[in-house]
């Protein structure tokens, strides 16, 4: 089990996120901002909605990075990739792939 920490404003996507990966066996904190997640040390994995904050807040915590954003925001993905998120994807295949999207980023 790993402690994922989830920053996504939209409650509806962040229910998603909390639900899916909770029944992958992990446990889930959320959080609306990065200013707002509680302490980082105790997080295996920071999952980012990319369209509401900036990709380098998010990187160089320690922690390993799995952000989305709106598919059409292309300029989002090359912003987070240059940033050095570990791992970028649209929203709708996190919708689909999320428990093995993090399940990725967890054993690397």
């Amino acid at each position: 089990m790993a402690r994922i920490l989830a920053v996504a404003p939209d409650l509806m996507f962040a229910s998603r996120i909390e639900a899916t990966l909770g029944a992958a066996g992990h446990d889930v904190a959320l959080a609306s901002s990065l200013d707002e997640a509680p302490a980082l040390e105790a997080t295996d994995l920071l999952v980012v909605d990319l369209d509401r904050e900036q990709a380098e807040a998010a990187v160089g915590l320690g922690v390993p990075v799995l952000g989305f954003y709106a598919h059409l925001n292309v300029e989002t993905r090359e912003g987070a990739e240059a940033a050095g998120v570990d791992l970028v994807v649209p929203r709708s295949r996190m919708a689909r792939e999320m428990p093995e999207l993090a399940e990725r980023l967890l054993v690397s």
